[in-house]
């Protein structure tokens, strides 16, 4: 009698747990893990001689929320190794949710998490949920390839309760009890956590700080009541603005439940992560469960002036969120507008200047020729200013030109120095949002290939641990994470000699002619198994693997 339905034969096997490595076999029937152990038989063998067997990774931070109707299989997330994503992250679940507010939440996306407004009007069934509850059941019907879990998201709820008065005011005492019963009632429905962001970068419907930055610090409390009722769920916040990290450590005593904050990020020359990381160990000695969600990527967006995420952080450029596209050209060519935004960007309204070293060319149909280009290279050439450079070449491309912008987290020193580090979480991927600007859903295979493996920062078993049995077990994931009898059978076998995220590519095969970029052909993935269902086997994607949606929505956690 075979051991297993599929047996995993012949690798070396990495737990999740941060154990050693061993050489096994891993059998597994019924979509859970049957048997480890030498020389067990199956009704199917996939070899996986001399590579890892390690647990399906866990992506923390995903924008899935709208993605998983019209693309079920989760991609890129799917092909790189990844079993688990959790969405509605910085607050921007999709539900709760009324028909006569999805333009305004749409709107909000847009803007805030590069999401075509075209694209989530028709890819989103939203005719078959209101209440987070309903969300989760519409998820579940259609199913999806990967596990599926999500937080309630502040601005949502806000949105739910108030409507547009959201954006503009503080809630009445009614409003809040109706909001707090709001998200009560998502946590009894299953969500994993709530979530928010009080982060000044985060501005939706026509340049407007999103609904959750109105809020104060005691909405928030009031929010996270029921998180704390009920001893469940995590919390994941953006701090700035209104809440501040004692404020953070604070609320976490209060609430008694773990909370994640986006992201502690490098910036060269400037050690500000080592005074956090000291603050946070300080803290977490004192009892306090804060992870801040660390990244091995650099933040880089790939831009275009149509909807320029790194520069509608200046008030230039804010006011033309929302503008139609006739109205953000004539600005564009306008002797007057440029000056003022000039003035901005060069620190005229009091902040800091922009930084024009970090723009380069990415793309552009008109001038193929300055693909690679730094910006200010560019200016001084053609003896203009580095804002009129990005100008012109925008509006003989019909602001289609890409630029790459680097926002942060370029020192790789400190990089290399956070990643392997006790009491962080590997976060921030992004998945789902800024589609055509980043696609950072590669997270694992750049660990793994770049880091653990081209710069030695840490053991392939500390990899692996946070990468699956550390987030497992913050997020209450009893039965996942780890390679051990009983547990689910969400398996990654890969190379460690080859991995790597491979190529990114632009496409278009989002509703609505939406575009993306993506890391669709990753590098040493040779096999993926999501609740014991291969969809992924000898470095190829299975359809019929992922056409049966294995994964699970995951209610709840710990």
């Amino acid at each position: 009698m075979p051991d297993g339905d599929i047996v995993i034969r012949g690798g070396t096997v990495v737990d999740g747990t941060g154990g050693p490595a061993r050489i096994a076999d891993v059998a597994v029937s019924q979509g859970r893990i049957a048997a480890i152990g030498k020389t067990l038989s199956g009704t199917r063998v996939l070899d996986a001689s001399g590579q890892v067997v390690s647990p399906g990774f866990i992506d923390i931070h995903t924008h899935y929320d709208a993605q998983v109707f019209w693309d079920p299989w989760l991609t890129p997330s799917s092909f790189h190794g990844v079993t688990t994503v959790i969405a509605g992250n910085c607050g921007f679940s999709i539900a709760p949710i009324t028909g006569a507010q999805v333009p305004l939440l749409a709107r909000t996306l847009q803007h805030v998490e590069d999401m075509s407004f075209d694209t989530l009007s028709v890819g989103v069934p939203w005719d078959e949920f209101e209440t987070f509850a309903q969300y989760l059941d519409a998820v579940e019907r259609r199913g999806a390839a990967l596990n599926y879990g999500c937080y309630v998201g502040h601005t949502a709820v806000r949105l739910y309760v108030m409507g547009d008065d959201a954006y503009e005011r503080a809630a009445t005492d009614d409003e809040l009890a109706r909001m707090q019963a709001a998200v009560g009632e998502a946590m009894a429905a299953g969500a994993i956590g709530f979530a928010s962001s009080a982060s000044p970068t985060h501005n939706g419907d026509h340049g407007r700080p999103v609904p959750s930055r109105v809020g104060d610090l005691d909405e928030l409390r009031t929010l996270l009541a029921p998180l704390r009722d009920a001893g469940r769920g995590v919390v994941a916040l953006l701090p700035g603005g209104v809440i501040k990290q004692p404020d953070v450590f604070a609320l976490q005593q209060e609430i008694r439940r773990p909370f994640t904050w986006t992201a502690l990020l490098t910036v060269k020359g400037y050690p500000y992560h080592e005074k956090v990381i000291a603050e946070h160990d300080a803290a977490w000695e004192q009892g306090i469960e804060v992870w801040p969600q660390v990244s091995c990527r650099p933040l880089v967006f790939q831009i275009n002036l149509a909807e320029p995420f790194t520069l509608n952080m200046r008030a230039c450029f804010a006011k033309l969120m929302g503008s139609s596209f006739e109205d953000r050209m004539e600005a564009y060519r306008d002797p007057a507008w440029r000056a003022d935004a000039w003035d901005d960007l060069s620190a005229g309204t009091g902040r800091f200047p922009f930084n024009w070293s970090a723009l380069s060319v990415a793309e552009s149909e008109s001038r193929p020729d300055l693909v690679g280009r730094p910006v200010p290279e560019l200016a001084e050439e053609w003896d203009c200013t580095p804002l009129d450079a990005i100008l012109d070449i925008s509006l003989a491309d019909d602001l289609q030109t890409r630029f790459w912008s680097v926002l942060a987290n370029d020192d790789p020193d400190g990089i290399a120095w956070l990643l392997p580090r006790d009491n962080v979480l590997l976060g921030l991927a992004d998945s789902g949002a800024h589609v055509s600007q980043l696609c950072d859903a590669c997270f694992a295979t750049d660990l793994l290939g770049n880091w653990v493996r081209d710069r030695a920062v840490m053991p392939m078993e500390r990899a692996i641990h946070k990468l699956t049995g550390e987030p497992a077990a913050v997020y209450g994931l009893a039965d996942r994470g780890t390679i051990e009898v009983g547990q689910a059978a969400d398996l990654c076998v890969f190379s460690a000699d080859t991995v790597a995220p491979g190529p990114l590519r632009r496409l278009r095969d989002f509703p609505a002619n939406g575009e993306r970029l993506t890391a669709d052909a990753p590098i040493g993935v040779t096999h993926v198994l999501v609740n014991g269902v291969p969809i992924r086997v000898d470095g190829d994607a299975v359809p019929e693997g992922l056409d049966a949606h294995p994964g699970r929505v995951l209610r709840g956690g710990r």
